[in-house]
């Protein structure tokens, strides 16, 4: 029921109108968490595809917590778990259940309030990640009041609830569309494909089958045409010295088709 208030909500706008302001807020609100959820929980968090230090890394996880995703232990764990079993039915939103269940559902199940043991323990020692996963709601109603004071009842109802409805159903598209619609590169052991149209979406991640086959990269748009915004705000990040060691793929990489090995699949420890 919360979902789909959280839905509803945007309808207001009927009353409240839409504001310029309200605009801005949105393209900020939904790009600014987009790219924490992307290089942050996704790239960062659950693949270690480069290093920052522990102010950044506080940053992102706080942009993404204000995601209304879940924590980023919540979030990069299950993701680990998918990449491990994907797919399959360990895999907690495995296509095989359907295309609403791979989009939505699986969030909104029992299991999904549960971070699968183990998966996180290089983030779990450090107890500012541990309270912000603990506290999202710090984030996301954080980021709502912020909305408010800037945009009035516009603001709030565009610039926050509006972007984050939207945000959602992106990242959604990834573990759901991005498994039946698109080309495949690579032979991996899953469903992943590329799509043009869902990695401008989502600054990148429409890449999904490059990702499968090399999920420890920073870069998932592996040619210079396939579009990866994050990817590119990470290289400059990088030479501003705020990340760095960003893993790049090799030259031979970029047209191997071998078949994907269990040993492809393995989460970082």
């Amino acid at each position: 029921m919360p979902f789909l208030l959280f839905h509803l909500i945007p309808l207001a706008a009927i009353f409240t109108g839409v504001t310029w302001t309200a605009v801005i807020l949105f393209l900020v609100m939904f790009w600014g968490r987009m790219f924490c959820i992307t290089a942050g929980y996704h790239r960062y968090f659950a693949h270690r595809s480069y290093k920052t230090s522990r102010v950044f890394q506080f940053l992102l996880a706080f942009g993404g917590a204000a995601s209304a995703q879940k924590g980023p232990l919540w979030w990069a764990g299950n993701h680990r778990m998918h990449h491990r079993y994907s797919d399959q039915p360990q895999d907690v939103h495995t296509p095989k259940k359907g295309f609403w269940w791979s989009h939505a559902g699986w969030v909104l199940g029992d299991d999904a309030n549960h971070q699968p043991e183990g998966t996180m323990k290089e983030f779990t020692k450090y107890p500012e990640i541990r309270w912000i996963d603990k506290h999202d709601w710090v984030a996301i109603w954080g980021s709502a009041i912020m909305c408010l004071l800037i945009g009035g009842w516009s603001g709030l109802v565009i610039g926050f609830f509006l972007s984050t409805v939207c945000l959602w159903h992106s990242v959604f598209l990834i573990n759901s569309l991005a498994h039946i619609w698109g080309s495949r590169r690579f032979e991996t052991t899953d469903t992943s494909r590329n799509n043009f149209w869902l990695a401008l979406l989502t600054m990148g991640e429409g890449w999904h089958n490059n990702h499968h086959r090399y999920a420890h990269l920073a870069r998932q748009g592996l040619y210079w045409w396939e579009i990866d915004a994050s990817y590119y705000i990470l290289r400059g990040l990088a030479k501003l010295h705020i990340v760095w060691d960003l893993k790049e793929p090799k030259p031979e990489w970029l047209t191997d088709r071998a078949v994907q090995t269990v040993d492809d699949l393995a989460v970082p420890d």
